[in-house]
C-alpha cells in the first residue's frame, strides 16, 4: 500500500526526474564557472564579475568567517566549509532558467561540472580560474532556507540523491587566485603523496 511519503517521492520524481539525464551529462574533467556570488551579510547577495579566493577565507568579502557556524563546538566557521558550490544543471532544475534566482541558493560558485561522489570525491582538487580548491568531507544539504526559496519538494529532491550531490559540495581554498564567470573548472590529478585529504 502506497504511503503519503511514497506518493510525495513519486511526485518529486515526476517533476524533477526529467532533469537527471541532463545533470548526468555535466562535464567530468573540464567545466565552466557560470556564476560567482558573494554574501557580504546574512540575506544579501552580490553577483560578481571577478572574485578573489583565499585560504581560510573563501571568497574575499564573503561573510563565511564572520557568520560562524552554530554547529561547530566553538561557534566558529567550519574549516571544511569555506566554499559552497552547486552544479548549474541541478540549480536550474529547482530555480528555473532565470539566473536572477540562482543567487538565492547561497552558493558562492555555480558551475557546470559533475560534482557527483564518483567524479569529485573528497580530496579532489579543482583548478577554478587561477585558484585551486579541494573538495572536503563536509556534506552540503538543502536546508530550511533552501526550502523557503525553492519549496519543500525541491529540497526533498535535492537531498534524495546523495551520490549525485545535487545540492553541491563544500570545498576549501588550497592555492589563492581569482575566478570569473566563464573561467574553466578543471579536475587536477590526484596527489598520491597526500594521505589525508580534507
Amino acid at each position: 500500500m502506497s504511503t503519503t511519503t511514497d506518493d510525495a517521492l513519486d511526485e518529486q520524481a515526476e517533476r524533477f526526474g526529467v532533469h537527471l539525464e541532463h545533470i548526468g551529462r555535466a562535464p567530468c574533467d573540464v567545466g565552466t564557472v557560470e556564476m560567482v556570488v558573494r554574501r557580504p551579510e546574512s540575506g544579501r547577495r552580490e553577483v560578481l564579475q571577478t572574485a578573489e579566493l583565499r585560504p581560510l577565507v573563501g571568497v574575499v568579502g564573503d561573510n563565511y568567517v564572520e557568520r560562524g557556524d552554530r554547529r561547530t563546538a566553538d561557534g566558529r566557521a567550519d574549516p571544511l566549509g569555506e566554499l559552497n558550490i552547486m552544479g548549474s544543471r541541478a540549480l536550474e532544475a529547482v530555480a528555473g532558467p532565470d539566473r536572477e534566482r540562482w543567487q538565492l541558493a547561497g552558493d558562492q560558485l555555480i558551475v557546470d561540472f559533475d560534482l557527483s561522489v564518483d567524479n569529485a570525491p573528497r580530496g579532489t582538487r579543482l583548478e577554478v580560474g587561477t585558484a585551486i580548491i579541494e573538495v572536503t568531507s563536509k556534506p552540503h544539504n538543502g536546508c530550511a532556507k533552501f526550502t523557503d526559496r525553492f519549496g519543500l519538494d525541491a529540497t526533498r529532491w535535492i537531498n534524495s540523491r546523495k551520490d549525485l550531490r545535487l545540492r553541491g559540495i563544500c570545498a576549501v581554498v588550497i592555492h589563492p587566485g581569482t575566478v570569473r564567470p566563464g573561467d574553466s573548472v578543471r579536475k587536477l590529478p590526484t596527489d598520491p603523496s597526500d594521505p589525508n585529504p580534507t
